[in-house]
């Protein structure tokens, strides 16, 4: 029987299958449909300094492509999450490693939610988003603005002793560089890639279909983004990479491993059959049985490049 085992953030994961932030919810939420306790982890949903309502209804839909949403990191706010959310997730959740997603709309809020949290039970990492837009910088991404890198990965790092994931935008032109200052200012680790900006239009009424108007695509079509992305981090850093991105099958996790990944999150697909992460995991096992690979670790970053 092959090792699934892989480290992540200096944490070790049964297997390198985890749930990715916002299919995931706080996890009591997907406990009635799918085997938790079969997973690496899951990323819960966002956090953020306060609560947030969201984005205005309809705020998912599907197209050919995929799914596009628009759900405006809608969460309870972190004092109901430590109060509620963690300890049922500390209860409940035994194998499986837990990150928690942090949001802000400003750097400082993401230090501040790391220090009300980092205590608490039920988790052992954060993954910071910081494709979200900086308010004090018109909207630009934290992720693309050095200055708010910093301050976002210092204000948490100084918060925590715990592993700091920090996930990027496919948006990034300098990928890699941007992973690089990430990992310079104190993450251990990176999460490529958050979904890609859209707009899907309803010809019959002449408007966007979701509330907000555009949104995150997600689905099949990132797999192939999703895979470079973690190809030029991998050439960047030397980190632990979570991947994601239209994942669907273990032949597709592997593409993520085989790139660079240590870790691969599943989000949209997870969403259509909860029990696909699960039936993943086994097909890994077969894969590596059938290949005889002893340790699903050892294909990671294993891409030969043309020359």
């Amino acid at each position: 029987m092959s090792d699934l085992r892989v480290t992540l953030a200096g944490l070790e994961l049964q297997n390198p299958v985890l749930l990715a932030s916002g299919t995931a919810a706080y996890g009591r939420e997907l406990a009635d449909v799918m085997d938790l306790e079969s997973l690496g982890g899951f990323v819960t949903k966002a956090v953020s300094l306060e609560p947030r309502v969201g984005a205005k209804a309809p705020r998912v839909a599907d197209f050919p492509g995929g799914m596009i949403n628009a759900v405006g990191l809608a969460n309870p706010g972190v004092d109901a999450v430590r109060a509620e959310d963690l300890p049922w997730i500390a209860r409940h959740v035994r194998r499986p490693r837990v990150f928690v997603n942090v949001v802000g709309k400003e750097a400082h809020e993401f230090g501040e939610v790391v220090a009300r949290l980092d205590d608490a039970p039920g988790f052992q990492g954060y993954e910071l988003n910081v494709s979200c837009p900086n308010v004090k910088q018109g909207g630009m991404e934290f992720g693309a603005d050095p200055t708010a890198l910093a301050q976002v990965i210092g204000g948490a790092r100084a918060a925590t002793k715990k592993p700091i994931v920090v996930k990027l935008s496919p948006t990034l032109a300098r990928i890699g560089e941007v992973a690089q200052q990430a990992v310079d200012h104190g993450a251990d680790g990176i999460t490529v890639i958050n979904t890609i900006p859209g707009l899907v239009v309803d010809i019959e009424r002449r408007r966007p279909v979701l509330g907000f108007g555009s949104g995150g695509v997600s689905g099949p079509g990132l797999l192939a983004v999703g895979v470079l992305a973690t190809w030029r981090v991998r050439q960047a850093v030397r980190v632990p990479i979570i991947g994601a991105g239209g994942v669907q099958s273990a032949d597709d996790l592997l593409q993520f491993l085989i790139a660079g990944a240590s870790a691969v999150a599943i989000g949209t697909a997870g969403l259509a059959d909860p029990k696909l992460p699960q039936r993943i995991v086994r097909d890994l096992a077969r894969w590596c049985d059938r290949h005889g690979i002893a340790r699903l670790a050892d294909l990671t970053g294993t891409l030969e490049w043309p020359a």
